[in-house]
């Protein structure tokens, strides 16, 4: 009698072009899985005047197809340039302006790699999305959410970046590199004989060239400078800037003011178009309100907490109570102070590796 073929789950998998992508696609090859490849083209033209080697340029395509050429799956490269656009560089560019520090890579992950990857995923049929995040799913028994752990390689963790993730989104997300170090990926991707084993990875946001954010928003026509007055705490005039976008909390370089004394940025006030300097001692605060909260093991908060906040991404965590507020609001009391809490920026909150969730830093 003849035996009817097993249909295998397919799975799209979002190459860009680099090591942990490729890896990723070659171990759920591994695991049994039907694996579709897909780049995003995240710019209305190319890369090359502004990223050429990072995820959306012309490299990084080629890259992305040499892979799953050789690994035999299919592969696409999809054009999302407006939705990354609004999403993504719009919001950047707003943030600044509001005197916010963005995070561009958690809009990236919320809007695009699990916003319209899911959309494709659903036009071809894929049970699944995977990524190349060094994070992992699992389902409570419980209560049936799933839930957001950190990534085994405490070096390479990610999931600062995908606290914003709904049930939904969880629900569809693979990470198989969430139980792997960096040294384990480059050599799956080397086993594999895959072009990008020993690719050089890069740390800073796909789309600024240098890290110089100031720079883009120029040059992309996304912001333009403007005089307005640098004050002390006292509302002295010390100097002039071109515009708040250009500043960030807690800079202290490229002021363009002397003092006896090291000064700080502490606050942008787009209204007066003023930034705020003082010495170091005024950059501690030790509580802060976060918005726009998005919860992962339960659907809201209902009572104080105990966690471990993480307030940028290379911060390294401290212990905080979390209380909750009204309109998906709370309020974070640090137990020990922290300096440089950057309005706009993403609050994670952790109980070991449990990913609580978090919200964004307001004004």
């Amino acid at each position: 009698m003849e035996v009817a073929e097993v249909k295998k789950t397919r799975v799209l998998c979002g190459m860009s072009g680099g090591v942990d992508s490729s890896a990723t696609a070659a171990l759920l090859l591994d695991q049994g899985y039907e694996v579709v490849g897909v780049t995003l083209k995240l710019w209305p033209q190319d890369c090359v005047s502004r990223a050429e080697d990072k995820c959306c340029g012309p490299q990084a395509v080629m890259d992305a197809r040499s892979v799953c050429n050789n690994l035999g799956i299919r592969y696409y490269l999809i054009d999302e340039a407006e939705d990354f656009q609004k999403h993504v560089i719009r919001y950047f560019a707003d943030e600044y302006k509001a005197g916010r520090t963005p995070n561009p890579c958690v809009m990236c992950n919320e809007h695009l790699k699990f916003g319209r990857l899911i959309d494709r995923a659903n036009q071809l049929g894929a049970e699944k999305i995977a990524t190349g995040h060094f994070a992992r799913v699992e389902q409570d028994e419980v209560t049936g959410r799933y839930l957001l752990k950190r990534g085994r390689d405490e070096h390479k963790d990610q999931t600062y970046f995908l606290f914003s993730l709904r049930q939904d989104q969880l629900s569809r997300a693979l990470f198989p590199l969430g139980e792997k170090t960096k040294s384990d990926t480059r050599e799956v991707a080397r086993e594999c004989n895959l072009k990008t084993a020993d690719k050089e990875e890069s740390m800073e946001i796909c789309f600024v060239p240098d890290n110089d954010y100031g720079g883009f928003l120029q040059k992309a026509g996304l912001a333009q400078k403007h005089r307005g007055e640098i004050v002390d705490l006292q509302g002295r005039v010390l100097g002039h800037h071109d515009g708040i976008e250009f500043y960030t909390i807690g800079q202290r370089k490229g002021l363009g003011i002397s003092s006896s004394y090291p000064l700080y940025v502490l606050e942008l006030n787009p209204e007066e178009n003023r930034v705020v300097v003082g010495p170091v001692e005024n950059l501690e605060r030790d509580n802060f309100q976060v918005e726009r909260c998005n919860w992962i093991p339960f659907a809201e908060l209902t009572e104080p907490i105990e966690v471990t906040t993480r307030i940028r991404y290379n911060h390294s965590g401290t212990m905080a109570t979390v209380e909750p507020g009204e309109n998906d609001h709370a309020t974070v009391y640090l137990h020990e102070p922290q300096r440089a809490i950057a309005p706009g920026q993403a609050c994670v909150f952790y109980q070991d590796n449990l990913v609580l969730g978090g919200g964004w830093i307001a004004r």
